[in-house]
């Protein structure tokens, strides 16, 4: 069974949901919580309710706030990301109303980070998965899906939204603190997010371009395009090879090049995603 056949299989998809919403649920349940603080997303929503109202519980507020988003997830996308969100709620409010421990930091900014680690390698993980655990997540995948939107990015708007709308609720400090851990969990989703699909991106100019080419193929078994361009200064026509790799093949790419041309100039960027043969295939949910 290959990689891609596993990644669509059922188990997976429910071993990565449970795994990222327990993670999720100890991040709210054992740090954010007992200090007071808000996550963003409809979790911090469902935080912000419960601290104003006294009533229900911090999991059922959640689970409440999904209902109107999973018809948004049926019509956007697809039932079986559907059925995948539900079952990530389900087991994110269990876990949120029946984990009874508490992680002993005393100290305010150690819990914003801790909190903020915790609940952003949660998400990143159910994020590899074809399902969410509800709420923000699914609107996030609706954005990203049809407009490209990074769904860090959504993340850490809508909660700057959610944040301001809590002054008057909540102590200043705690605010600027639940901000903070805003911010950590969005860099570590995102970081889950490319964890295994960022590559790097790398432009040749050689005088030599073809056998560089020939390099790159035989020896790391790699594509190259030869892209028609011309120098700024002197107007010389040119070829430079565009080609993507993995990142432990940037040095064996720099030796085949130098190697054959040492006046050759090389630019090398990161990547957020490749698609394609021989990297990662798209993700349909």
């Amino acid at each position: 069974m290959n990689f891609k056949k596993i990644s669509y299989s059922i188990p997976w998809n429910l071993f990565l949901i449970t795994l990222g919403s327990v993670i999720i649920g100890i991040g709210l349940k054992a740090i954010v919580i007992p200090h007071g603080m808000i996550t963003g997303g409809f979790a911090g929503t469902g935080l912000l309710i419960y601290y104003y109202t006294k009533s229900l519980t911090p999991g059922i507020w959640y689970f409440i706030l999904n209902i109107p988003v999973f018809i948004a997830g049926w019509i956007f996308i697809s039932r079986r990301f559907l059925f995948y969100s539900l079952y990530g709620t389900i087991i994110l409010t269990l876990v949120i109303d029946l984990i009874p421990f508490k992680m002993p930091v005393k100290d305010m900014m150690l819990a914003a980070i801790a909190g903020g680690t915790v609940i952003g390698a949660g998400a990143g993980i159910i994020f590899r998965s074809l399902g969410s655990a509800g709420g923000n997540d699914i609107i996030s995948i609706i954005l990203n899906q049809k407009y490209g939107i990074r769904i860090g990015t959504y993340n850490f708007s809508f909660n700057f939204a959610l944040f301001f709308f809590s002054f008057g609720l909540l102590e200043i400090d705690m605010i600027l603190y639940s901000i903070a851990m805003s911010y950590i969990t969005s860099q570590v989703l995102e970081y889950f997010m490319t964890l295994f699909n960022q590559r790097k991106m790398i432009f040749i100019i050689s005088k030599n371009p073809q056998a560089i080419v020939n390099g790159i193929i035989a020896k790391l078994k790699r594509g190259a395009t030869l892209i028609k361009g011309s120098g700024g200064y002197t107007g010389e026509k040119k070829e430079i090879i565009l080609t993507v790799v993995n990142n432990y093949q940037i040095k064996r790419v720099e030796e085949i090049v130098f190697n054959i041309d040492p006046d050759a100039f090389l630019i090398t960027e990161n990547t957020f995603n490749v698609l394609g043969k021989g990297f990662s295939t798209r993700k349909v949910y």
